[in-house]
């Protein structure tokens, strides 16, 4: 079997990381839900005694990890930048090739073009 070639290698890089910024954005919005039902349920306790005693610090935490979550999105992005520009610069050198005769496969070609279509718009997104 032979090795990927250079675009197989950008394609997956790309996938990958677009895969893994929508599991940190999930991961985020679960992390951020638990906080707001500890705050809720802190804030409506009449009787401090019958809260978790750890309450307050699970609720500091969560908060940790919620910020803790946030701080990955931006090197996260930013090496999507550089996988999606790699990406780009792997369809152009291909592209380029089969003008000049070479063969290449037309499956990975578009599969290329696809997902770094996926990436460009994951870029897009706001933080």
């Amino acid at each position: 079997m032979p090795p990927p070639s250079d675009l197989a290698i950008a394609t997956k890089a790309v996938e990958r990381l677009v895969k893994e910024e929508a599991f940190y954005r999930a991961e985020l919005a679960k992390q951020q839900d638990r906080v707001r039902q500890l705050a809720a349920e802190i804030a409506a306790a009449t009787d401090p005694s019958t809260l978790d005693s750890n309450a307050e610090y699970v609720l500091k935490q969560e908060s940790r990890a919620v910020d803790e979550t946030n701080a990955v999105f931006a090197p996260l992005r930013q090496r999507t930048a550089e996988s999606v520009s790699t990406l780009e610069e792997q369809i152009a050198i291909r592209e380029a090739d089969q003008v000049d005769g070479a063969a290449g496969s037309d499956d990975e070609l578009e599969k290329a073009r696809a997902v770094l279509r996926t990436g460009q718009t994951a870029l897009a997104k706001e933080i």
